[in-house]
């Protein structure tokens, strides 16, 4: 399955936004976190985030059908932040996500040190993390009685 990712522009945001809130709503029904759920983010939000100049989306898509999307966000001191990631639910589990973070380390070959955050409870999104190189680190952020994000990072040679 060929995966590859397009960079996203303001025209992208609305079906970006589709996807995004297709992919994310069983985790907002399911946890409640409405403050911080990328479901209950407005177009605006993410027009916005597209805008950033240390901002890059991108479109994942496999054989030219949209299966979700990306976003990286560069720090300093060539550190990249992952948030959010996300496949489409009918895609999930074929290996989708282990791709693109294969595609992104090369893209961004200058990468020293990745980060992305995760929900706790969601098992089969932390071990994906951890199967392609993610070490969790001691942070935690507790959202509500459901939900606990813990935080990942990974260090290229």
């Amino acid at each position: 399955m060929g995966i590859s990712l397009c960079k996203a522009d303001v025209s992208d945001a609305e079906f970006i936004h589709q996807m995004q809130v297709k992919a994310f709503m069983p985790l907002l029904e399911k946890y409640k976190d409405y403050e911080t759920s990328p479901a209950n983010e407005s177009v605006e939000q993410m027009i916005n985030r597209i805008n950033q100049s240390f901002t890059d989306y991108y479109i994942i898509k496999t054989s030219d059908i949209a299966v979700g999307g990306v976003r990286i966000v560069k720090k300093e001191n060539n550190t990249y932040r992952v948030s959010p990631i996300f496949i489409m639910p009918e895609y999930q589990g074929m290996g989708i996500a282990q791709q693109v973070f294969a595609i992104i380390e090369q893209r961004y070959n200058d990468a020293k040190k990745w980060e992305l955050d995760s929900i706790e409870q969601e098992q089969r999104n932390c071990y994906l993390y951890e199967k392609v190189g993610y070490k969790r680190t001691e942070e935690t952020k507790r959202i509500n009685n459901k939900l606990t994000l813990v935080f990942y990072e990974k260090y290229m040679d």
